[in-house]
């Protein structure tokens, strides 16, 4: 199974797909995955030999780190109690940071429009769990468009913290301003596909943005934040998984193996990406809430390691306890799939660093590659639910010509 742990001599090349040396300009940025090197800004202008003297020094086994990520989690259970607004707790990456919040003593308040079931009980939930949730979360029914509904329903309710996960557009986010007031924090969930697509990767939080991209929006919020100078937090994961994932990211690759079918990938297969699995999203997020050195920064969020379009198919097959996929690989741009989607991720490569949160939040994945599917095959896909049907028409597209263009046998 293709899973890469880039090391800490150079980034990866987007355009080449070969390793480029190390680039002095960016002094200790360019730390691996696994890295837990504490690196400070000033140390971007250190020579390469102090760089190197700097990783041999400050590097820390994976398993301290996690020791670390666990004591904080104690800490912040046992710490003052929040008053927290969420927007967006009741799908995917809300669903489990509200359980996590509630959980650690806070006030939680859920606002949507009222229109589905605020609590459902989930396969992670024991009864006793999902009883004690169900009566400690709170909810205001409002649309977070209309301004004068919320202003009706936030004004004077002292909400400290705001937790916004589905905020697309900063004109959605300014009624929900304008309605809490003064706020101790604003936790927004961006995404990593704002980065200018680039030949050097990992993509970090201070390289270029891509003003086009289809989540301009979510720039877009982030700057009315920090132009209002309010203390925030921009969280942008990269591909996220787990159970209850309203993306056909896994589910994807589940319904052709459960199917028994080949899998098409484009070219290669070799595209090299990045996935996080939902609860270790959940879990830095909350790692953020009243966090000093998250004030006004933004944080890339994914898993540990990076792995190929191929070792995505066959972690799912492994998952799903299934034998090893047959993969057909095909050229794109020989096809017209008539506006259909053939393939669930951007076919590039897409990877982010995730050293600074690792850093600043003392956080680090629970889950690797492999853990984090069968969590997700298990407690979803494998009890036979999923938010798509399977569609195969484009895999036939492509299966009948790939067939065309074998020799026929004699």
């Amino acid at each position: 199974m293709s899973v890469l742990n880039l090391q800490s001599t150079g980034r990866y090349s987007a355009y080449s797909s070969k390793w480029a040396p190390f680039v002095p300009a960016r002094g200790d940025r360019a730390v691996s995955q696994t890295s837990c090197l504490v690196r400070q800004k000033a140390q971007l202008r250190t020579s390469n030999e102090e760089f190197l003297q700097k990783v041999a020094g400050c590097r820390v086994h994976r398993t301290s780190c996690r020791a670390s990520a666990a004591r904080t989690v104690v800490s912040m259970a046992a710490g003052d109690s929040k008053k927290i607004l969420m927007l967006g707790g009741t799908r995917f990456i809300g669903v489990y940071l509200a359980r996590q919040l509630v959980e650690a003593g806070h006030e939680v308040t859920l606002l949507t429009r009222g229109k589905k079931p605020v609590t459902f009980q989930i396969p992670d939930d024991t009864d006793q769990g999902f009883e004690q949730y169900k009566s400690a979360v709170k909810h205001i029914a409002a649309d977070r468009t209309d301004a004068d509904a919320l202003k009706q329903q936030l004004s004077g309710a002292g909400f400290q913290v705001v937790y916004d996960m589905n905020g697309r557009e900063a004109k959605d986010v300014e009624p929900v301003l304008a309605a809490v007031g003064d706020v101790e924090q604003y936790i927004f969930c961006s995404s990593a596909g704002v980065y200018l697509k680039s030949d050097q990767m990992p993509h970090r939080e201070e390289d270029s943005t891509d003003p086009k991209s289809r989540h301009k929006g979510k720039l877009d919020t982030e700057k009315l934040l920090t132009d209002k100078g309010i203390n925030f937090t921009s969280v942008r994961p990269v591909y996220i998984y787990g159970p209850l994932n309203y993306n056909p990211v896994e589910e994807w690759f589940f319904h052709r193996i459960k199917a028994g079918r080949p899998i098409p990938v484009p070219n290669s297969g070799q595209q090299v990406t990045q996935l996080g699995h939902v609860k270790d999203l959940a879990t830095a997020f909350h790692k953020i809430l009243s966090n000093p050195k998250a004030k006004n920064q933004i944080y890339n969020i994914s898993g540990e390691r990076f792995v190929t379009f191929d070792g995505i198919a066959k972690a799912c097959a492994k998952a799903a306890g299934a034998p090893e996929p047959e993969l057909i690989h095909y050229n794109p741009k020989d096809f017209d799939f008539g506006g259909k989607k053939a393939f669930p991720l951007r076919d590039q490569h897409f990877f982010a660093s995730i050293d600074k949160a690792m850093t600043d939040l003392e956080w680090a994945p629970e889950y690797d590659l492999v853990e984090g599917l069968t969590d997700s095959y298990q407690k979803d896909f494998g009890r036979g639910t999923f938010r798509k049907e399977a569609d195969f028409a484009t895999d036939d597209m492509v299966l009948e010509k790939v067939k065309s263009k074998e020799p026929a046998l004699a």
